[in-house]
């Protein structure tokens, strides 16, 4: 068995056409769709179920009502589920910005927030921001922010198809024009703004910056990161740190892979460029499905393809 649910799109400045074009989706007749998520437990957005007899209900519902069986015992059911899952069509660049460490977000509020880049498409020209160049003080950078130089002291890197990335909080990031981004985080909303390249919203005002509090947030010790180059083997690890981890699956056309058995973890499964089948059922390429702590999890694979497992967020308090 494995849960599905309906996405919620949402506009943004930067959105484009890639949710119809690269994932085949129907998406809502809005300007500029940038985001869609795809798993979500928050008090302002709900993932909703889209199959079996339970079809309709929020994610917050099935865990408050059939915890033990999602998450397994011990899950308190007043927690909400611990990742939030989004894809990010980045026709243009974003905003460069940080995310605060748990142990500055309790002083100047807001939620912590690490997350999980891996590059599903990526232009010739496409790159992403992480991190700064070296010999960037926290003095140097806050003068070019008011200058409008932040730019030049910001470690682009050149963003490739199957490349991958670890956003911790405290990392100055931007994803820049022609990405295609599964975003994989800890359960958080909290973004500070510190550079916005001069653009407008949708309204057609400068959008909102938060240069004290990013100020606060930003990790000047964090020098010229890299990402993890695209990997073909059959198994590579993304990410694993105290909130999740993320597993790179590279199969072949009708190869099986025995995720878990019943009574383990849950997990979640993003296919990319493939359709898995999941005993009776199926999950599409470039949508997420949730297999619970109850269920056993085989997958075969429809054609050559890619699966993100996302696991071992039960560590998560």
């Amino acid at each position: 068995m494995i849960y599905k649910f309906e996405p919620l799109y949402l506009e943004r400045v930067w959105g484009g056409n890639a949710f119809q074009s690269q994932l085949a989706r129907k998406i809502p007749p809005l300007n500029k769709i940038g985001e869609s998520w795809d798993i979500v437990d928050r008090e302002d957005h709900q993932s909703i179920l889209l199959n079996t007899s339970l079809k309709g209900t929020s994610l917050r519902s099935l865990i408050e009502n059939k915890g033990i069986s999602i998450m397994g015992p011990g899950w308190a059911p007043e927690r909400r589920f611990p990742i939030l899952v989004k894809w990010l069509d980045c026709n243009e660049r974003l905003s460069l910005q940080v995310h605060p460490p748990a142990n500055i977000a309790q002083i100047i509020g807001g939620e912590p927030k690490t997350e999980n880049w891996y590059v599903a498409h990526a232009n010739p020209s496409a790159g992403l921001f992480i991190g700064l160049k070296d010999g960037t003080t926290k003095e140097v950078f806050e003068d070019a922010v008011k200058q409008g130089t932040a730019e030049v002291h910001c470690n682009r890197v050149q963003s490739k198809t199957g490349s991958s990335v670890l956003v911790e909080s405290g990392r100055l990031h931007a994803i820049d024009a022609g990405n295609l981004i599964l975003e994989i985080q800890e359960n958080s909303d909290t973004t500070f703004r510190v550079y916005d390249w001069g653009r407008k919203g949708l309204n057609g005002l400068p959008r909102e910056l938060h240069i004290e509090q990013s100020m606060h947030c930003i990790d000047f010790n964090d020098v010229e990161p890299h990402l993890l180059p695209p990997d073909r083997s059959s198994v590579s690890i993304l990410a694993d740190c105290p909130l999740f981890r993320i597993r790179k699956f590279t199969a072949k056309k009708g190869e099986t892979l025995l995720l878990k058995e019943c009574d383990q973890e849950c997990m979640l499964l993003n296919p990319i460029g493939c359709d898995l089948h999941i005993g009776e059922d199926s999950l599409r390429s470039g949508t997420c499905g949730m297999s619970p702590y109850s269920a056993k999890c085989q997958v075969c694979f429809s054609k050559d393809g890619v699966l993100l497992v996302t696991d071992r967020f039960y560590r998560y308090k």
